[in-house]
């Protein structure tokens, strides 16, 4: 193991530490000239810029030691990838209950369901060096799913809370007084997806593509891959916003069908952010 990890550090890794120098540096500069025009991001831009560089670092060492380890260390680590995305996605709910678990199995059930078929029909292999990058871009995009639609729900039935209490006075179901806001919810989740299909090859080549192309891979099997990629991205954020939604639906309304998600929890949450 330890063989593994000084074998990585070589002459290309200190080439690649300058040039990492030379793009701080560039990020500087652009952050003084934002300064100059006072848009103040320097202290936000600096910490991103300093946690970014030590965060791939540190994965780039891990991915070094653990290569060529074996299925179940890649499902740990995809795992917990996870953890941390619902994390990230559940600071959009502040004030549930719950909203970690909520935003875990939403992630869980789009992302671990694509790279579970993924796996099953060989488009993705189980080493290490394939599972946990392609596996990573998945999670990372059915998070960005989840925060989106929780979002835009959560903001639909603030701005709609006279109306769903007048539906429910009525006698409405609860699913059928909300469900104009929950499909609009998952269609904005969705739209970041489906204008990233659409200008897929046209407006960019993503990094898939591209280092199997340097790689020596057939370029028309890279661009057949990287739209395999991209579409399971696009199935596992339809699955996550669907999944958010409807578990944030079940808690939005009490058994006796009345709206608990309040504007005011909504605008305490936004104060919080």
């Amino acid at each position: 193991m330890l063989a593994e990890l000084q074998s990585s550090i070589g002459d290309d890794v200190l080439i690649g530490l300058g040039q990492a120098a030379a793009a701080i540096a560039l990020c500087a500069a652009i952050m003084a000239l934002c300064a100059w025009q006072a848009v103040h991001v320097g202290l936000e831009a600096a910490i991103s810029i300093v946690r970014g560089l030590v965060q791939m670092v540190l994965v780039g060492v891990v991915l070094a030691v653990l290569l060529h380890g074996s299925l179940l260390i890649g499902s740990v680590i995809l795992f917990m990838m996870t953890i941390a995305a619902a994390v990230t996605a559940s600071r959009r709910l502040k004030g549930m209950n719950g909203a970690v678990l909520m935003c875990f199995w939403s992630i869980a059930a789009g992302a671990g369901t694509i790279i579970a078929v993924m796996l099953a029909t060989r488009s993705l292999q189980p080493e290490i060096s394939a599972l946990v990058p392609v596996g990573s871009m998945i999670i990372a995009n059915a998070m960005n799913s989840c925060a989106q639609a929780i979002e835009r729900f959560r903001a639909e039935i603030a701005a709609h809370t006279g109306h769903i209490e007048a539906a429910l006075s009525l006698g409405a179901e609860p699913a059928v007084t909300v469900a104009p806001y929950l499909q609009s919810a998952v269609y904005a989740s969705l739209l970041p997806r489906l204008d990233m299909m659409k200008s897929l090859g046209l407006v960019w080549i993503p990094g898939v593509m591209a280092g199997m192309v340097v790689s020596g891979t057939s370029p028309v099997y890279a661009g057949i891959y990287q739209f395999i990629v991209v579409a399971m991205i696009l199935s596992a954020s339809g699955i996550t916003g669907l999944v958010a939604t409807a578990l944030m639906r079940s808690r939005a309304f009490s058994p006796a069908a009345q709206l608990l998600l309040r504007p005011a929890d909504a605008a305490s949450s936004d104060r919080a952010d």
